[in-house]
């Protein structure tokens, strides 16, 4: 069974890589819509699992490995900014503060009917940030293209205080738990995949 990552994200292609999965990508190209009286879970379940069955309606046989990350304060969804004013804004709104970032992760092999949906929710405490911080950040350009304006692999591991839960599912794709579901549902055991006697 050939496995495919429903994403374009380098970030998630580079933890796949990380734990010797063989694997293609095919970005999915589905809107990512909010709808009214969803929670923050419910939410990136579902677009986890659009964007899986998108790949999946065209490659049957396959794995579809699909992933949607958000960052949540206050039970208010922080996506991605539309620009530097929106980032500041948002990155401001995390200071000296905790929030949770969620993954919603979905599992998909048409074949054999199999679709499993599951979730993660990490904590991330941000330092008290001054003016300067913040426009320091602003000014490396990473905060536009990550939800809630960071990156905790790259520079916005200088805005971090403390986390609370998986780093990979800051980053983007919790692979602790994404090796549960492959070993409980499709008997993948990513131990086995790769040679790692080196």
């Amino acid at each position: 069974m050939n496995i495919i990552l429903a994403s374009a994200s380098p970030r998630r292609k580079e933890i796949l890589e990380n734990a010797s999965v063989k694997f293609e990508v095919m970005a999915s190209s589905i809107e990512e819509l909010t709808l009214d009286g969803e929670s923050p879970c419910q939410m990136v379940m579902r677009l986890a699992f659009e964007k899986g069955m998108d790949i999946a309606s065209r490659q049957k046989s396959d794995l579809i490995i699909s992933a949607d990350t958000i960052v949540v304060i206050d039970n208010t969804v922080l996506g991605k900014p539309e620009n530097e004013i929106e980032a500041r804004k948002m990155i401001t709104s995390l200071s000296g503060r905790t929030h949770q970032v969620i993954t919603g992760i979905s599992l998909i092999n048409l074949d054999n009917n199999k679709k499993i949906i599951d979730y993660v929710i990490s904590n991330v405490k941000f330092k008290n940030l001054s003016e300067e911080d913040i426009n320091d950040y602003i000014r490396t350009k990473e905060s536009l293209d990550k939800a809630g304006a960071y990156g905790i692999q790259g520079y916005g591991a200088l805005l971090v205080d403390e986390i609370q839960g998986d780093y990979f599912n800051i980053v983007g794709l919790p692979i602790s738990r994404l090796s549960d579901l492959l070993k409980k549902h499709f008997n993948i055991n990513l131990f086995m995949e790769g040679d790692v006697s080196e």
